[in-house]
């Protein structure tokens, strides 16, 4: 028995042979394409995909790439960028070459604590992956030199400002058509109101048509002098004495007192002359 097993084992293995002798070429094409086949089946792995979301600001695709390849072979990264900004919009896809590590990777990035931010990671499922998810992702990000807030802030010349103007209106009367034509009575300023109100002060003058106040030092005399008797003006209006009538009346005062104290003074020298 054992020579029949070594004997059975030296001897190769015998080729497969189509029924049909004239299509044998193509047979053993067919066999040797399905024999790599399943070789590369066996070494080749299904590719995984997974969402990170709330991810703090500050890291990019370069951050990205080198934490997530502590767990494994990263193929293809995605960040989320606003076309607008080119600022991070807190998520991004990562492809990993392995399902598992994949898997792996959405059970223990969740709810991490990364930068006071809890991470949320979960695997995509195959069916919902696009096929442009990864469009570009190789390719460097560039920050737009003109976005869009530059444009929207820029200084805009005499003719632009017209033209945005007429474009306004004509966008506003079609939608006064659309109301009307839909039996919507609705009626409101808009734009139109704001441009009619800016003209008419633009086209107003500064000069009033009354007559110009005389200012001079005289009319202004008398016009302190003047009573004012208003009736509605419920006003009250407290005369002081000028300081001249208090100088005067102090020392008419002081005249007075000094008149007694002489007197005083003098009657006492009357007496004595008596005695004497």
């Amino acid at each position: 028995m054992t020579e029949t097993k070594a004997e059975m084992a030296t001897e190769p293995a015998k080729e497969l042979l189509a029924l049909n002798p004239e299509q044998e070429s193509d047979f053993k094409k067919k066999v040797q394409e399905a024999k790599k086949n399943k070789s590369g089946k066996k070494n080749r792995l299904t590719p995984g995909v997974v969402y990170v979301g709330h991810l703090p600001r500050g890291l990019f695709e370069p951050q990205l790439q080198s934490y997530f390849e502590q767990f494994g072979k990263v193929l293809r990264l995605r960040l989320s960028r606003s076309k607008k900004t080119g600022g991070s919009k807190g998520y991004a896809f990562v492809e990993f070459d392995c399902d598992e590590v994949a898997r792996i990777v959405a059970e223990t990035m969740n709810n991490y604590l990364m930068g006071e931010r809890l991470i949320k990671c979960h695997v995509v499922p195959p069916e919902k992956v696009h096929e442009k998810l990864f469009v570009g992702s190789q390719r460097e990000f560039r920050k737009p030199t003109n976005p869009v807030v530059a444009r929207y802030n820029r200084k805009r010349s005499a003719d632009q400002v017209e033209k945005t103007k007429a474009k306004l209106l004509r966008k506003e009367s079609k939608l006064r058509k659309k109301l009307a034509a839909h039996g919507i009575e609705y009626d409101f300023p808009g734009f139109a109101a704001q441009v009619k109100k800016s003209s008419v002060a633009m086209n107003a003058s500064t000069c009033s048509d009354d007559t110009t106040p005389v200012c001079t030092p005289s009319f202004l005399e008398r016009r302190k002098t003047m009573a004012v008797d208003d009736d509605e003006d419920d006003e009250i209006i407290i005369k002081m004495p000028s300081a001249e009538k208090d100088e005067e009346c102090s020392s008419s005062v002081e005249e007075e007192d000094g008149d007694e104290d002489d007197g005083e003074s003098e009657e006492p020298s009357e007496e004595e002359a008596e005695a004497e």
